[in-house]
């Protein structure tokens, strides 16, 4: 029977539709939050989003660099170039190239859904590198309270490569974003990991965005391990534009 609702729902939400995003809308990112945008890019449309992150552990990894492309109106392809991460104790190079998809499904019922799936290709670093090709799966959402506030989050699963073999891992975030201005938001979020092997990772994330142009942005963020097996805490920034490729 709960099976029975939870296709009722996603066929609802596939079958009701959307408004496609416009080219002419403002730019929308999956950072400075953990949990991914829940709309696409436009269609016909280039977005890279940038960014560099140091932890406590003295550790540093960049470019970030995500690129996103509208396929259609409710779909996008994406790329993730490999980040040089930088950690003198456990290794440095790159890590490892990921491509995907994502799916707008909503608005439905006030929420806009996506779905993401990707997989990791093992192409960097000995030290880096899981060695495997890893699927994953997230499920983005937000819903705006007011006129200037909104909640979002994220469900994932994720089945990263291990020494011991695959670790099934799921993800749970939500987050609540405030407009501060007009081409200025603030939001606080919390995620969580869930791992078949290993303690859970529980993380504070605070974080800031502003809007230089409709079509740039750049961001500030902060996060705090609230748990043992999480990192005690990391200083990120970044940058991201986003440019009509297609011409209509």
């Amino acid at each position: 029977m709960k099976n029975g609702i939870w296709v009722a729902l996603l066929s609802g939400m596939l079958l009701r539709g959307q408004s496609p995003p416009s080219s002419d809308d403002p730019i929308s990112t999956d950072r400075p939050a953990i949990a991914a945008s829940s709309t696409v890019v436009p269609k016909a449309s280039f977005q890279m989003e940038n960014g560099f992150l140091i932890s406590n552990t003295h550790s540093f990894d960049g470019p970030e660099t995500s690129m996103r492309f509208g396929l259609t109106n409710n779909t996008e392809l994406r790329f993730s170039a490999p980040d040089y991460y930088f950690n003198g104790s456990s290794g440095s190079g790159f890590g490892d190239v990921t491509v995907g998809v994502k799916q707008q499904l909503g608005p439905a019922g006030g929420f806009d859904v996506s779905l993401i799936a990707f997989v990791s290709i093992p192409t960097g670093a000995h030290a880096v590198s899981s060695h495997g090709y890893d699927p994953g799966l997230q499920l983005p959402w937000s819903r705006k309270l007011s006129d200037n506030w909104s909640a979002g989050g994220q469900f994932a699963l994720y089945w990263p490569t291990q020494v011991d073999g695959r670790n099934l891992t799921g993800e749970s975030m939500f987050l609540v974003d405030r407009q501060l201005t007009k081409p200025m938001d603030a939001f606080i979020e919390y995620a969580g990991d869930f791992s078949q092997r290993g303690g859970p990772r529980h993380l504070l994330h605070i974080g800031a965005a502003y809007k230089a142009t409709p079509r740039q942005q750049i961001d500030v963020h902060v996060g705090i391990g609230l748990s043992s097996a999480t990192i005690d805490h990391f200083v990120g920034i970044g940058y991201s534009f986003r440019f009509q490729a297609v011409r209509r």
